[in-house]
């Protein structure tokens, strides 16, 4: 889950792992005796909050401006195929591709046969699956640079979210692609693959994606509200927050839906059982102290995907036409002399006068 870093055993001298454990907050104790710990202002929320606005509202913007250039990419796509099929109509026959197959080199077959079942088993993915492999090979990656030395002092900066640091913005979205443990990865990257098709399905590519940005740093402001209010502050990381908002939004949308236990997959539950307990595991950690995972991340997230589904998606998602009209006004022509959104490059002393 997204969780709290975990503390590791004691490294070399230098190594910004150790020199930034959450529990050192105050000076070591003297020979004399233990020291007082000073006292640690109360962190302010007003910048993150302003950043946490910001962000959703960029993530929504760019996400219904990608899905109106996608869907123009796509029609042209279609006229491209139809023109390929008139030419192909017209084409050598079998025998010319058999002597051109014949002419290569057993290394360019090898590579051509290797390319095709490439595409033949990413095309037999969803669109859902296709949608988050970027997302788990970004997770991939900044676990990898959890491994190199020299970068734990940055990795501590920017990939860990905590309300009391200097950097509290950049972290909110840095720390939700952020796992230092490889089970902590495999766990979120598999519940995220499993709820993929069905929240793509539900949403769309772009507006999942403009969810599951906006998650991550919703669920990291909720996490530092509850971490400063309660004053028990520490670092966090994972996605699991964006991830509990996907996993609430389709077990709130089909409740009914059965879901397996890994490990179990002879034990079937109701997807709305399974929002239930989860929230309900997560509000008795947020109230008991529990420190092993951010519980208040999660429950964040939960909150925002059952908000988003419920009335989120008219709210925000019903109102991107206005959006979509200003970038279609301010953005160049195309290289066929069209603008995206539709109509002539003409300028507009070219226009014929509308109606007022």
């Amino acid at each position: 889950g997204f969780r709290r870093h975990s503390k590791r055993p004691e490294t070399k001298k230098g190594d910004a792992r150790h020199e930034t454990h959450t529990n050192n907050i105050g000076p070591p104790e003297s020979p004399q005796g233990p020291t007082l710990r000073p006292h640690v202002p109360r962190p302010k929320l007003l910048r993150p909050l302003l950043f946490t606005l910001g962000f959703t509202g960029c993530s929504f913007g760019a996400a219904a401006i990608l899905q109106s250039e996608n869907t123009k990419s796509r029609v042209r796509t279609l006229k491209d195929q139809e023109e390929s099929e008139n030419l192909l109509a017209g084409s050598p026959d079998m025998a010319y591709w058999h002597d051109w197959w014949n002419q290569l080199t057993v290394f360019q077959r090898q590579l051509i046969i290797l390319m095709s079942v490439v595409d033949d088993f990413w095309g037999r993915r969803t669109e859902g699956q296709r949608t988050v492999t970027g997302i788990i090979v970004a997770n991939a990656l900044v676990l990898c640079c959890w491994r190199i030395p020299s970068l734990q002092r940055t990795m501590m900066k920017y990939f860990t979210s905590n309300p009391a640091a200097k950097s509290q913005c950049l972290p909110m979205v840095l720390s939700s692609f952020s796992h230092y443990s490889i089970f902590h990865l495999m766990t979120n990257m598999y519940v995220l693959w499993t709820f993929s098709s069905g929240v793509v399905s539900l949403l769309g590519r772009e507006q999942f994606l403009a969810v599951y940005m906006s998650a991550g740093v919703i669920s990291t402001m909720f996490s530092y509200v509850c971490k400063t209010a309660s004053g028990r502050i520490f670092p966090s990381l994972g996605a699991s927050g964006a991830i509990m908002a996907v996993v609430a939004a389709v077990c709130f949308k089909v409740p009914d839906a059965k879901l397996r236990v890994i490990f179990l997959p002879m034990v079937m539950f109701t997807a709305g059982n399974v929002l239930k307990a989860v929230v309900a595991l997560d509000m008795a950690g947020l109230l008991l102290g529990w420190q092993m995972f951010d519980h208040a991340a999660h429950i964040g997230g939960a909150l925002f995907g059952v908000w988003y589904v419920t009335y989120g998606h008219k709210l925000i998602w019903g109102k991107r036409n206005s959006v979509v009209k200003m970038w279609h006004n301010i953005r160049p022509p195309g290289g066929d002399g069209s603008r995206p959104g539709g109509g002539s490059g003409m300028d507009n002393k070219d226009r014929p006068p509308g109606p007022k």
